[in-house]
């Protein structure tokens, strides 16, 4: 995150999204690839290596694709929610 905003000037230096992104993308894209994984195995019985050749990468794909939006998201949630201004403890 850049220190302040470059159109406008607002001070982004209280945003942070912490962890709270790459949890939701394990958890979004963790349940879709497993899904995925399972339906197709169950499915069409392929061999497990082209299982593995076919949803591993799309696993990376689909966590990469979705960490920026997510991040994104958060800090638009901490914006909306003023969750800078209910800090408690003493710093400003």
């Amino acid at each position: 995150m850049a220190a302040r905003c470059e159109a406008c000037g607002y001070d982004l230096a209280k945003a942070d999204s912490g962890d709270g992104p790459a949890v939701f993308v394990i958890l979004i894209a963790g349940f879709l690839a497993c899904f995925g994984a399972l339906f197709t195995q169950f499915s069409f019985d392929p061999p497990v290596w082209l299982t593995m050749i076919i949803w591993l990468p799309l696993t990376l794909f689909l966590c990469l694709g979705l960490l920026r939006p997510m991040k994104g998201l958060m800090l638009a949630a901490q914006f909306a929610n003023r969750a800078s201004e209910a800090r408690h403890d003493g710093q400003d």
